[in-house]
């Protein structure tokens, strides 16, 4: 899978990424994540990208013209991508250069990530659908925002990670990156992990234990102990539904409950009212 992303701070996206399991997996080849410096593209000698919003108001507003340069520039190399990917070097016909041609061209836009929180609160769900594309581009935005007329024209997607605001994109671009990633076929160690954890089934994952058996006079569950693996994750299932009544009831509006677990997490969200 590749990550493009679009920033001033291409160092600080990189410095993150670059280490532990996204690391990994930049080095086998799962993933290719590069950062590309809107700055690059900059058209004035001091390489600025920033001016004052007409209308006046506090702040900044980063430019349209170097946000869209840099989008072509990644656009550029999406497509030598594809065109390397379809076309053997060593294929000599023309007939099958220009298929491979109109495949590069006639391929659906890749979709463009803008971290706004003016967009949808990002989860588990939308990080499962980002997760089946082959590409993806952030937009990293800072100072008071980007001009609207290039948002127009590039981005796909309008992403929040919280009702908040940050100094800049590149955190929110780390923290989707990393959530996205772990979902790519090969990412995690064990692929299962993948997908019994928090927000599977709109359920917080249960409680897990290791080694020690007994750790400050606290014994490990012992269902856990049995070998029996029905009971076990019997066991488990209660364990998410008991977990998310308490700490986000929120979720269960969504979740698949049968009648038992839903009468179970009533009772519990009653006790807490």
């Amino acid at each position: 899978m590749q990550f493009y992303i679009m920033t001033l701070f291409p160092e600080m996206v990189m410095q993150g990424l670059d280490t532990s399991i996204i690391g990994r997996a930049m080095s086998k080849g799962l993933l290719s994540i590069e950062a590309i410096n809107i700055r690059d593209y900059a058209f004035n000698k001091h390489n600025s990208v920033d001016d004052y919003p007409y209308g006046g108001g506090a702040g900044m507003l980063m430019q349209a013209e170097p946000v869209y340069q840099t989008y072509k520039a990644v656009e550029e190399k999406i497509a030598a991508r594809r065109r390397s990917d379809c076309c053997n070097e060593n294929v000599q016909e023309d007939s099958r250069k220009n298929d491979c041609e109109d495949a590069v061209r006639s391929a659906r836009k890749t979709r463009v990530i803008y971290l706004s929180p003016q967009g949808k609160t990002f989860n588990q769900g939308m990080a499962e659908e980002f997760a089946k594309e082959e590409e993806l581009v952030f937009l990293c935005g800072h100072y008071e925002g980007i001009d609207e007329r290039v948002l127009e024209e590039i981005v796909t997607d309008y992403v929040s990670i919280g009702d908040y605001v940050l100094t800049g994109g590149e955190l929110p671009a780390m923290i989707m990156i990393d959530a996205i990633s772990r979902l790519v076929p090969g990412v995690l160690h064990n692929d299962v992990s993948a997908e019994f954890e928090s927000f599977q089934d709109n359920l917080l994952e249960y409680p897990q234990y290791s080694r020690p058996e007994v750790w400050h006079e606290k014994r490990v569950p012992e269902v856990l102990m049995s070998g029996h693996h029905a009971n076990i994750e019997k066991w488990r299932r209660e364990q998410s539904v008991i977990r998310t009544a308490k700490m986000r009831p929120d979720l269960l509006e969504k979740a698949e409950l049968t009648k038992a677990e839903k009468e179970l997490a009533d009772k519990i969200i009653e006790e807490l009212e």
